[in-house]
């Protein structure tokens, strides 16, 4: 798997500011209430949006350009299809080649 930064400079450090908000956050709600678990997924997510940022890379932002990509090439490989031969007629209907036998 090849990792290509496909986040801007920008967004970045918005990612490891809010990351990092959140994660102070969690962490000092877990000193009063260690027993929560639900803080201790907001810290992670906190942290995991920390990483995001100091990497540049996205997993969610990777998939959703690949699957624009996927889409784009599945409607070039229907307009192609559609095209050959003329054996689709202009109103959509399908014609059948003559056959003679």
């Amino acid at each position: 798997m090849n990792v290509k930064p496909n986040i801007s400079m920008i967004n970045a450090l918005i990612r490891i500011t809010l990351g990092l908000t959140i994660l102070s956050w969690t962490t000092s709600k877990l000193v009063k209430q260690p027993w929560r678990d639900s803080y201790l997924f907001v810290a992670l997510c906190g942290a995991m949006k920390v990483a995001e940022g100091i990497v540049r890379f996205c997993p969610l932002t990777a998939l959703f350009e690949k699957y624009q990509c996927m889409i784009t090439e599945h409607d070039h490989a229907m307009d192609s299809r559609d095209s050959m031969e003329g054996l689709n007629d202009h109103k959509g209907e399908e014609i059948l080649p003559y056959n003679p036998t």
